[in-house]
């Protein structure tokens, strides 16, 4: 009987033990991530940066203050074209009023018929 409570015992360290090694994983894992987020997000910003003038990013900051995600889709849409090359010198304002305009989602119309 007594070493039914040592067993016990050896098994209960041995789910903390296991608890505390998984929590430090996730730990690490977790900051390896986010430092990946933050290095991506900095590259991002860094080829922003390269292919749009001022006045281009200003109306992209604009849109993202006010739709945080079209702004999003719409620096992923640079970002894709900048790195596959398709893009030649930077992009100005109206260049970007044209693409907002391009990637800007359909807006619903209404018409009303009277007879």
């Amino acid at each position: 009987m007594s070493e039914r409570p040592d067993e016990e015992k050896l098994e209960e360290l041995r789910q903390k033990k296991m608890e505390q090694l998984q929590e430090r994983a996730d730990g690490q894992d977790g900051e390896a991530q986010e430092a990946a987020q933050q290095q991506a997000e900095a590259q991002k910003k860094a080829v922003l940066r390269q292919h749009l003038t001022d006045d281009a990013r200003k109306r992209l900051n604009t849109v993202k203050m006010s739709k945080p995600q079209f702004g999003e889709q719409v620096e992923r849409q640079v970002v894709t074209l900048a790195r596959s090359g398709r893009i030649q010198g930077k992009i100005d304002d109206e260049k970007m009023k044209q693409l907002l305009k391009e990637l800007k989602p359909d807006s619903k119309s209404f018409d009303i018929q009277r007879r």
